[in-house]
């Protein structure tokens, strides 16, 4: 009786710890699965963190490389730019002030444009003539004789001291005025030089 009893705990003893040792190893087996699942989604949730920090890399290096580029070309358009109005400027204002500063020059130019707005017309207006205030003591004169016998009747001088050469024209009801003092000049004479001194200096 005790034989089949010890034997009937044996049994008992042996069947509970094999199922005991199938369900851990079903357990580790599972947790293993699920460690290489969680192991898996990561490795693919790093690789797709890397990729989308490689593509951001990417487009933030081809936009510094644009930024770089665009700002390298406007440094290098500008740069010529410089040089082209320096070129130019040097090449016109010391010429162009000089003469724009001589009495001589500004009373003849003064007289060839009052004789374009053709005084001897009836529909001439009067016009207003302004002159640097430096000049009025050697145009006094003129503009009692040639320079007055060709303007409109009703025509207006003035000499202000905020000009330094040249002279400005224009209708004295104000309509418009053309400068031509030597800015006026520099920016005119300019235009025209700048493209042959760009084509010279950079084979634009």
């Amino acid at each position: 009786m005790q034989d089949k009893l010890q034997e009937l705990m044996d049994k008992l003893y042996n069947e509970g710890l094999s199922k005991g040792r199938k369900d851990a190893d079903e357990l580790v087996a599972k947790a293993a699965r699920e460690a290489e699942e969680i192991i898996s989604n990561a490795k693919e949730k790093a690789a797709k963190i890397v990729s989308k920090a490689e593509q951001e890399a990417d487009d933030i290096k081809s936009r510094i490389a644009n930024d770089i580029k665009m700002a390298s070309a406007q440094s290098i358009t500008a740069t010529k730019q410089s040089i082209e109005n320096l070129v130019v400027a040097n090449a016109l204002n010391a010429n162009v002030g000089k003469a724009m500063s001589d009495t001589e020059f500004v009373k003849s130019l003064l007289t060839t444009v009052v004789k374009a707005f053709n005084a001897s017309n009836p529909e001439s207006v009067p016009l207003e003539v302004i002159l640097p205030s430096s000049m009025q003591k050697e145009l006094q004169s003129a503009f009692s004789t040639e320079i007055y016998d060709n303007l409109a009747k009703g025509s207006e001088v003035k000499f202000a001291k905020g000009m330094t050469d040249g002279f400005k024209i224009g209708p004295k009801d104000g309509g418009y005025v053309i400068g031509f003092t030597a800015d006026d000049f520099n920016a005119l004479l300019g235009s025209y030089l700048r493209p042959s001194t760009r084509k010279l200096l950079f084979g634009e």
